[in-house]
């Protein structure tokens, strides 16, 4: 489902030439795609958002929304106490949250229960007394600029448990994430002064292959080059078809 970062960038240098924008560099390209692709992708968490709150019947929103929770699915993953120790490693009480990797945090399990995530004044609130804690049934969670704390009594889960945990057994800790978009690269060998594409080494953008022309028409807006998106979607067109004429000869 990938698009080709190597599609992409032919398109945008050739609207670029058609509109005496001049070359855009490979590292210009690097860093206006990356751009264009969070923006995308931060586009659909909005929308779903806007989606939800409309009022009335659901069923005519109801194929946009489908199409939308399948992008971002595409970004959807779990994990086992395995992967967290390697990747969370905790300090002190506190597991270390990786967001360059980690967008947005899902659902947290310690032994199979749900973690219920709370704010952080309710979160040492109510490890205060017996009375309130939380149990290994009902564990709750906490999220800040430092990472993740989990409870499952008046003492936190990473001491008691994942610091001391065999990885991979399955019995202690568990969270879904929607994972950021990887970072997109043109590689490219200098021969004769000239940037030739290394495939090998390039890395795709993992976005839908539907947003081919979006990504384009983005990338030409970053770079001061405003078009309709008709016209992008008409040089695609263009380059594919002469892309067929060639790969026929």
């Amino acid at each position: 489902m990938a698009v080709s970062i190597d599609t992409v960038y032919q398109r945008v240098l050739t609207l670029a030439n058609k509109e005496q924008r001049g070359y855009i560099t490979p590292q210009e390209f690097n860093l206006l795609a990356n751009q264009a692709q969070m923006e995308i992708f931060e586009q659909y968490f909005y929308d779903i958002k806007q989606f939800n709150r409309m009022p009335g019947n659901m069923q005519e929103f109801s194929d946009p929304l489908t199409v939308l929770y399948e992008k971002v699915g595409e970004f959807d993953v779990d994990q086992d106490d395995a992967w967290m120790l390697i990747n969370m490693a905790p300090t002190n009480d506190i597991l270390n949250i990786p967001w360059d990797i980690i967008y947005k945090l899902g659902t947290v399990r310690v032994g199979g229960a749900q973690v219920e995530m709370v704010n952080g004044k309710d979160f040492n609130a109510a490890r205060m007394t017996h009375k309130t804690a939380p149990t290994p049934h009902r564990p709750i969670g906490t999220t800040s600029s430092l990472g993740l704390r989990v409870a499952v009594g008046t003492d936190t889960f990473v001491n008691q448990t994942v610091t001391s945990a065999t990885p991979g057994t399955g019995q202690n800790m568990s969270i879904s994430y929607t994972m950021r978009p990887p970072r997109v690269e043109w590689a490219y060998v200098v021969i004769n002064e000239k940037s030739l594409y290394n495939d090998n080494i390039s890395v795709d953008f993992e976005l839908h292959s539907s947003e081919e022309t979006e990504l384009v028409y983005k990338i030409l807006k970053l770079a001061g080059i405003n078009l309709k998106a008709a016209e992008v979607v008409q040089v695609a067109q263009t380059l594919e078809q002469t892309q067929i004429q060639q790969e026929k000869q």
